[in-house]
């Protein structure tokens, strides 16, 4: 399949282009590896320049994410929405008796992908967050692709197609919440809610015409985990491809399949919280180290690590965290590629380049009150640290102390 003509004729001709998709052969992993996983990197990584390397302009001042956070929030996005794309495709199959259609996992995964195709493109408007609204009509159409594709692949009535359409977008928005949700669970740093619900931790509600939709948060890690189990038990018994089960099963395979290949590494493994916590030091840059902490999780296949501590004397202050973005470094070096920067003020410089196999981004005030300096080593663990009253030079100099080749050769525990 070439995924340029497949993209062009899905937005351009989509009323010829969906009897071609209902003939074609395909699988679970040939959907994901040849089409939704290069659309949703796309999104992700646009949306990470945006964020961390552009900007937001508020009031003349650009704020931005921090860098690893940043880059954890673009891994964790991608992993999930791929979860997603799966996940609305066996909700579809599911409904499709309700709306006089036929059940058919395949073609739904199929049906659901392509449908996606506008809204994953329309995260290239996230590159410059001004642009961001943008992505709202993009995903417009691909409602609107969903409502053209349902007759021709789950075979419903014409007739039923708007009603059935009506209610997958409803299923979307709930599992966008769940999307937000998750990844803020997984991400380095304070956690902040999603807008207009409760931080993580407690319940979200959703007020929708049908009613409320609750989901409980708390929940979630371990209903993934359950649902691999259940993937495994169903390869295992080496059920039928007709199986659902058995479906989902290959699907989180597939994934696992998608992640190593990304990363290099064993897709829902992480270095252990503890063992980065071992690597900070007592003090930094000459200062003592005043708190510490870890986090770790593991989510629809994907996990991460990290652990953070302040050193602080007097009026200086350096923020330190490692963090293991498992076995996905892949995607997170091409962001570091796509965003390479040059910038400086009257005041301010930033940089971010590659240094070998490292990724490496600094930012920094003339004047030697504050300084950042991230670098995204080749296995996938990103350092930063953040200081204040200290120069970039210092930074540096502490980074260095601090034994980035040993960080570096640290390998993550095969997954069992």
């Amino acid at each position: 399949m070439n995924l340029v003509q497949r993209v062009q004729d899905i937005l351009l001709r989509p009323k010829a282009t969906w009897p071609q998709i209902e003939r074609e052969p395909a699988s679970v992993g040939s959907l994901y590896t040849e089409y939704l996983v290069v659309l949703a990197a796309i999104s992700s990584i646009c949306s990470f320049i945006g964020l961390s390397i552009v900007g937001v302009g508020m009031m003349g001042v650009q704020i931005r994410m921090p860098f690893v956070s940043g880059l954890v929030n673009m891994v964790v996005g991608f992993v999930l929405t791929l979860g997603a794309v799966y996940v609305l495709a066996l909700i579809a199959d599911a409904l499709a008796p309700s709306f006089q259609g036929r059940r058919d996992p395949l073609a739904a995964l199929k049906l659901v992908a392509y449908a996606s195709t506008a809204g994953l493109l329309g995260g290239v408007f996230g590159i410059l967050p001004a642009l961001a609204p943008l992505g709202l009509l993009a995903a417009l159409y691909s409602a609107y692709l969903l409502y053209l594709g349902l007759p021709v692949m789950m075979k419903c009535p014409p007739e039923k197609s708007l009603a059935y359409t009506a209610v997958l977008i409803v299923c979307g928005i709930v599992l966008g919440v769940v999307v937000g949700t998750v990844a803020s669970l997984l991400m380095p740093g304070p956690r902040m809610g999603i807008a207009g619900a409760p931080a993580p931790g407690g319940n979200v509600t959703l007020n929708l015409p049908g009613g409320e939709v609750k989901i409980d948060t708390a929940k979630l890690e371990e209903a993934a985990r359950r649902m691999e189990e259940a993937g495994r038990r169903a390869q295992q018994a080496q059920a039928a491809a007709s199986d659902p089960a058995a479906a989902a099963s290959a699907a989180g395979q597939a994934m696992g399949d998608v992640l190593a290949a990304l990363g290099g590494g064993a897709a829902g493994s992480a270095i252990a919280p503890a063992t980065l916590k071992g690597l900070l030091p007592a003090t930094l840059g000459g200062l003592p180290q005043v708190s510490v902490e870890t986090q770790g999780g593991q989510v629809a296949g994907f996990a991460g690590s990290a652990a953070r501590a302040r050193y602080e004397q007097g009026e200086q202050r350096i923020e330190l965290s490692i963090t293991d973005l498992g076995g996905v470094a892949g995607i997170a070096a091409a962001a570091f590629a796509a965003a390479t920067v040059e910038r400086e003020t009257a005041d301010r410089v930033e940089r971010s380049y590659r240094q070998g196999a490292r990724g490496i981004k600094e930012e920094a005030a003339k004047d030697g009150s504050h300084a950042e300096m991230t670098v995204l080593l080749a296995n996938g663990v990103a350092v930063e640290a953040r200081g204040e009253r200290t120069d970039l030079a210092g930074l540096k100099r502490a980074l260095e102390g601090l034994g980035l080749d040993r960080i570096e050769a640290l390998k993550r525990p095969e997954k069992s």
